[in-house]
């Protein structure tokens, strides 16, 4: 029979199996889709808190298999600095929130994202304003990390903006999100919000096999990191995340609607068998 307690490790390993599937058949994903999912079950910051370590691991692979890492170090590094100084600014929101509004910036965040999936929005970057849009961008992208662990915006529009090759861009996309994620766990931990036992649930030798088939997964889509595997691909990725988003923006108030159930004057009032009301 299977363990009732097993059964959240068994969705942590299926989320990060999906999210390993996506990441190895686009070249990113993997937290977007972890937070999107997690987001709906658990709150952002523990979502967060196992995130780091599985998109560490990841996100280094995928930045080594790259030809030119200290060509995009000397080209990205004003936003790579953005983003190490706007996410240890802004994890005191992910760490914070009781309201549920950080829930609910995870799902606007996704939602804006996945919108420039599924309209397919072109940009491109001349090289004057590239250096001084790169701090701007990075910092925003920091404090969005920081509010919702997710890193993807406004980062992956600015980064498919600079014309970069395919092997470039998976290799400067795994950069970006390798920085992210190392400033991420850095912030979380600087607010006290992240243990070293944070990083993984709790493994028993029941729960061993669940977790086999979760973050490992990391090229279960693709043997070699590549992007955007194909429009149909990406379509249903974006429909996804719209869909992981507008759950998550309605998080508050399906929060408040149950903080305040039975409705005043509507409670349901308790009879004993002679029909009294006790």
């Amino acid at each position: 029979m299977t363990d009732p307690a097993a059964l959240p490790v068994l969705a942590i390993a299926l989320t990060f199996f999906v999210a390993g599937i996506v990441k190895g058949a686009t070249g990113m994903g993997l937290p977007t889709v972890a937070m999107g999912l997690l987001g709906t079950m658990m709150p952002p910051v523990a979502a967060a808190s196992l995130l780091i370590l599985p998109s560490f691991v990841t996100n280094v692979w995928q930045l080594l298999g790259g030809p030119g890492l200290r060509d995009l170090l000397r080209r990205l590094y004003p936003m790579l600095l953005g983003i190490v100084a706007g996410t240890l600014g802004g994890a005191w929101m992910l760490s914070r929130d009781t309201g549920g509004w950080t829930v609910a910036g995870l799902g606007a965040v996704l939602t804006l994202y996945a919108l420039s999936g599924l309209l397919a929005w072109q940009f491109s970057v001349p090289p004057r304003l590239e250096r001084p849009l790169a701090p701007a961008v990075g910092i925003l992208t920091g404090l969005l990390t920081g509010g919702t662990g997710v890193f993807v915006m406004p980062a992956v529009p600015y980064i498919q903006a600079l014309g970069l090759k395919r092997e470039e861009l998976v290799q400067a996309l795994g950069l970006s999100f390798t920085v992210s994620t190392v400033a991420l766990g850095l912030g979380l931990a600087r607010v006290g919000a992240l243990r070293i036992d944070d990083l993984a649930p709790p493994c028993t030798p029941s729960r061993r096999r669940c977790l086999a088939c979760g973050p490992g997964r990391r090229y279960a889509g693709s043997p070699v990191p590549r992007p955007f595997a194909g429009a149909s691909s990406a379509a249903c990725c974006c429909s996804a995340w719209s869909c992981c988003g507008a759950s998550c923006l309605e998080h508050p108030a399906r929060k408040r609607r149950t903080a305040r159930w039975p409705p005043p004057g509507k409670e349901k009032r308790r009879t004993n068998r002679t029909g009294r009301v006790r």
